[in-house]
C-alpha cells in the first residue's frame, strides 16, 4: 500500500498525529487514544509500517512505534513538487493574462 493509500483512513491519520507528538509510542498507548479494539489498531499499525510511514522496535515485550522520517520526506518532496508545478502553471496563466490585458489596451 502506497503512502497516500494509508493516510487516507482517518484512524490512521489520527495515529500518525500521537506518534508524531510524542515522538514514540507503544502500541498500547496507541490504541488507548481509540474506542476500537486493540487488533484494529494493530492492523493500522501494520498498514503504516508497510507504507513505510512508521517503523517499529521491540522493547522487551512492547512495540515502539515512531515515525518513519523517510516515508515523510517522500511524501514532503511529492508535495513540493506538485506545488511547484501548480505554481509554474499559475505564473503561465498570469503572464498570459498580462500579455492579454496589454494587447487589448492597445487597440
Amino acid at each position: 500500500m502506497n503512502a497516500f493509500s494509508a493516510l487516507s483512513d482517518p484512524t490512521r491519520r489520527e495515529i500518525i498525529v500521537l506518534i508524531a507528538s510524542a515522538n514514540r509510542l507503544t502500541a498500547t498507548e496507541i490504541a488507548a487514544n481509540f474506542d476500537i479494539s486493540a487488533p484494529a489498531v494493530s492492523q493500522h499499525l501494520k498498514v503504516l509500517r508497510e507504507a513505510n510511514l512508521v517503523q517499529v522496535k521491540k522493547q522487551a515485550q512492547k512495540r515502539v512505534y515512531s515515525i518513519n522520517q523517510q516515508g515523510m520526506n517522500e511524501i514532503s518532496s511529492w508535495i513540493l513538487d506538485v506545488k511547484k508545478l501548480g505554481n509554474r502553471r499559475f505564473s503561465d496563466l498570469d503572464k498570459y493574462l498580462q500579455n492579454l490585458s496589454k494587447s487589448g489596451k492597445r487597440k
